[in-house]
């Protein structure tokens, strides 16, 4: 294999502590990185880069780790612009939320389908994205759970379950035989494409109970939990999202003093989605209170046609900034080391000796300017698995190779 040098890097964020600065962030000034193959195999001053076959110059470029998205729901039709729109002029609005895209998924083709969650996988590759979860959720029938399943996994390894995301409009005045089905035949016919089971423990969608007994049907077929958790009140999933040891508690807005430490005393992550906040203009995450005690954070998008559409990890970056108490560093952590771990992958997230090549350069001198400058877009290029897939092209990224994170 040939190896390739990527020189001339103003700032190198490695989230690796033992490298650099010893910080988090493991920061390197004057940086290079070596690849070969898909793998990083260097990294450290320029002036101490060993000789490599190939050798590319960012010109004074910051480098971080490609943005891992570790809650998306990208397999769907259709969008929701009206109940947006309506929201956001303070009008009531009376359509049927999740019904709405359900009903348009399931009326789409696989081809329609597929081409959608291509077409937003380009988008977020462009903005720095290398890695991303999907989940399924908008079909709610075993058929369409099954496929859109089987339509994620042609695009990414990380694929969730999430029959659980509120009862069948089908199964409205039988939500416990709606329990049955999605932890009997729906599971039997989505396992065997997804690695995670997820649930939407709220008021109006499942409570701890029924969260508990999908959850543990999904452990029972090898699927490891995760959990939508307290995002519109105080509730149990948090508390059962440490209990089941979740990878992940999703949303985290409304938490105790007790969700707090159950989380900082173990190793499920507590995943902050801004965009869904920023849609829906409700309270922010307080990501200092979690990150204070002691919490392991991730940011991510939250990409979906209701209450999140955006694909863009810098975008949550400068809004978790703004609006929820962390600062630039820890941001940047949380959007790639947090994502990783997630995910519960070491492989990704960093950019150390052995770690996967996944890294972006940016159109700045350091990291600090995806909060500095929110909007503007500053991924000058991309690499994943060791190639270049996102190229410089008159200040805007033109995508190159396939899209599957």
């Amino acid at each position: 294999m040939t190896t390739t040098a990527i020189t001339h890097i103003s700032a190198l964020v490695t989230n690796d502590p033992s490298l650099g600065d010893s910080s988090p962030l493991g920061l390197i000034q004057d940086a290079a990185v070596v690849i070969e193959g898909d793998r990083v195999v260097w990294t450290g001053e320029s002036s101490k880069a060993p000789a490599t076959d190939n050798a590319v110059d960012v010109g004074g470029r910051a480098v971080i780790p490609g943005f891992v998205d570790s809650h998306s729901h990208l397999v769907f039709a259709g969008d929701r612009t009206q109940e947006f729109n309506a929201r956001m002029s303070g009008r009531a609005y009376s359509a049927g939320g999740i019904r709405t895209t359900v009903a348009a998924t399931r009326a789409a083709t696989d081809e329609e389908l597929s081409a959608n969650v291509a077409r937003y996988l380009a988008e977020a590759l462009r903005q720095g994205t290398t890695t991303f979860e999907t989940k399924s959720g908008y079909g709610l029938t075993v058929e369409d759970e099954a496929r859109a399943l089987r339509i994620a996994a042609r695009h990414t390894d990380e694929v969730t379950f999430l029959g659980a995301h509120i009862v069948s409009p089908d199964y409205a005045d039988d939500p416990a035989g709606y329990v049955d089905l999605v932890t009997g035949p729906m599971l039997d016919a989505c396992a065997p494409y997804a690695r995670w089971i997820d649930v939407f423990c709220e008021k109006g969608a499942f409570d701890g109970d029924q969260a508990r007994t999908i959850l543990t049907a999904g452990r029972a077929k090898g699927l490891h939990p995760r959990v939508h958790a307290n995002q519109l009140g105080h509730g149990p999933g948090v508390q059962l999202a440490v209990e089941l040891d979740a990878a992940s508690a999703d949303h985290c807005t409304h938490l105790t003093d007790a969700d707090v430490d159950a989380l900082a005393q173990s190793e499920t992550v507590a995943t902050l989605l801004p965009g869904a906040e920023f849609s829906t203009r409700a309270a922010w995450p307080d990501a200092r209170r979690l990150l204070d005690a002691g919490a392991t954070v991730a940011l991510s998008t939250d990409c979906n046609p209701g209450s999140s559409f955006t694909s863009s990890v810098p975008f949550c970056i400068a809004l978790a900034v703004r609006d929820m108490g962390m600062t630039p560093d820890e941001a940047l952590w949380s959007a790639t080391a947090g994502g990783a771990a997630a995910l519960r992958r070491d492989d990704i997230g960093r950019l150390a000796p052995g770690a996967r090549a996944d890294l972006v350069v940016l159109d700045a001198p350091s990291h600090v300017h995806l909060a500095y400058r929110p909007g503007v877009p500053l991924v000058h290029e991309v690499w994943r698995r060791g190639e270049r897939v996102v190229a410089p092209h008159r200040g805007r990224g033109a995508v190159e190779g396939s899209d599957r994170a």
